[in-house]
């Protein structure tokens, strides 16, 4: 099931994306869409990797949680 979220663009964020949708060949939707798949994807893996950090009390590397969850 698809949902609507409105947002509010500064002229300036507006351009970049006018432009990246153009070099691209992306929707603006689609370009949002991949922006925020890609923010949540990084967001659950540093949270992932904290949570492994405490865990384990030893430094991993991004590579090393990369590897553990691949």
């Amino acid at each position: 099931m698809e949902d609507t979220l409105t947002i509010l663009l500064t002229p300036e964020l507006r351009a970049a994306v006018d432009r990246l949708t153009e070099t691209e060949g992306l929707s603006p939707e689609g370009l949002v869409q991949m922006a925020l798949q890609e923010f949540v994807f990084v967001h659950q893996f540093r949270s992932l990797r904290d949570q492994l950090l405490q865990k384990a009390q030893a430094e991993y590397t991004d590579d090393d949680i990369f590897e553990m969850v691949s």
